[in-house]
């Protein structure tokens, strides 16, 4: 058998304890009722042995006085007008002499009858005699067969009933089945189906409710402990996820974004351009002097200055601008949405201004830098990433060798095609 295959042929908790409750029911019925059934056809058996007795004296009294005088057609009228109308299936009467005087049998045909005889001759203590007597002197003998029409009857009725007490009995143990399975099996359904989104769907925010059977309530609230740690272990990962994808992509030092996120960005941000109109700009920041206040003033100074020059810089843009650190002193913004070009240098001369207020170190003295900018706009200066990243590059280092803390736009890409 295939592994993989066997949960589908198993069957149901419910089911399982509905066929045990329908055949308990059931057995119980039935050994109910053929117990009920045996004690019946006994007790008829000896009441049609009495009532066969008591028949054959009637008939004794009745046709005492035709034994007596050998008449014949009385005996016979009388014979007949009390064993028509009693379960008697054969009278006879006859004189002491052993002379048949009288005889009477019932009419019998079909089926039915040949039933209704042999369970007479199976139940019944047939024939019976009963002496004629008169004056204290045996003149006669009745003889007589019981008929098993009444016993048929009831063993008839009896398997109605029982037939009846079956149905009864498999209605009211599905009825009293399902009310006591869905006590069962209604809080295990709802458990498996919260353990089902748990693992399938990671929903472990859903919780088991409470049933009213004890077992199965302190199993749902063992199982609701349990998903509680379960999903603080999940906040607790996804928070830890959180911090080590934001470790990735952001400096350590000043909380920027750092190269690799800048450049995805950059280029998922051309890629969504609606490239004959829009713009964007991309600047090219470097500390000036930074070497100097790192050798005068030490490491720890510099990263001061570095947190610094960030939160200087980041103050200067729009929600939607990103500033990163790319490495050392230096920094990259990606301005957008861009209208004008002046726009990205009007942003230039705020964050080259911001630069002019001297900056605490970790000593309590005070320096002062500056950042040479280089602009590069989309499309002009560049069609790609890395092409607008060496546009604002050199343009950086082309504002240094000009002057110190200024910017200065870059060459276009293609210039004949400006003329």
């Amino acid at each position: 058998m295939n592994p993989s295959k066997a949960p589908e042929n198993r069957r149901s908790l419910r089911s399982v304890l509905r066929r045990g409750h329908l055949g308990v029911a059931l057995v119980a019925v039935t050994l109910a009722s053929a117990s009920m059934t045996l004690l019946g056809v006994l007790a008829l058996k000896v009441y049609a042995d009495h009532n066969l007795h008591l028949i054959a004296r009637a008939i004794n009294y009745t046709v005492e006085a035709a034994v007596v005088f050998d008449d014949r057609v009385a005996a016979t009228e009388a014979l007949d007008l009390i064993a028509s109308t009693e379960a008697v299936a054969e009278a006879q009467v006859y004189t002491a002499d052993g002379e048949l005087l009288a005889h009477w049998q019932r009419p019998e045909t079909g089926v039915l009858a040949t039933v209704e005889m042999l369970l007479a001759d199976s139940l019944l203590q047939q024939p019976i005699s009963v002496p004629v007597e008169h004056q204290g002197r045996e003149v006669g003998v009745v003889i007589l067969s019981g008929h098993g029409a009444n016993m048929l009857r009831f063993l008839l009725s009896g398997l109605l009933g029982v037939l009846l007490c079956t149905a009864l009995s498999a209605w009211s143990a599905l009825y009293l089945s399902r009310r006591l399975l869905g006590g069962i099996t209604g809080p295990l359904q709802q458990l498996a189906e919260v353990a089902h989104a748990a693992r399938s769907e990671r929903a472990f925010d859903r919780r088991v409710p409470p049933a009213h059977i004890a077992e199965l309530d302190n199993l749902g609230n063992d199982f609701n402990a349990l998903l509680d740690e379960l999903e603080s272990w999940q906040s607790h990962l996804q928070n830890e996820n959180q911090t080590l994808a934001h470790q990735a992509s952001h400096d350590s030092l000043t909380d920027l974004p750092n190269r690799a996120y800048f450049a995805a960005r950059l280029a998922r941000t051309l890629r969504s351009l609606n490239k004959p109109v829009d713009k964007v700009a991309v600047l090219f920041l470097d500390s000036d002097r930074f070497k100097d206040i790192n050798d005068t003033y030490g490491h720890a100074a510099g990263d001061a200055v570095l947190v610094a020059v960030a939160t200087r810089i980041r103050a200067q843009l729009r929600e939607d601008d990103v500033v990163a650190r790319l490495g050392g002193d230096e920094f990259a913004i990606l301005l957008t949405p861009l209208h004008r070009i002046e726009d990205a240098q009007r942003i230039a001369d705020k964050i080259i201004a911001s630069m002019h207020e001297p900056i605490r170190l970790p000593d309590e003295s005070h320096v002062v830098t500056s950042l040479s900018i280089g602009i590069a706009v989309y499309p002009e200066h560049g069609a790609t990433p890395d092409t607008l990243l060496c546009a604002a590059d050199s343009a950086m280092y082309q504002a240094k060798r000009l002057a110190r803390g200024g910017q200065h736009v870059a060459e276009l890409e293609y210039p004949a095609a400006q003329k």
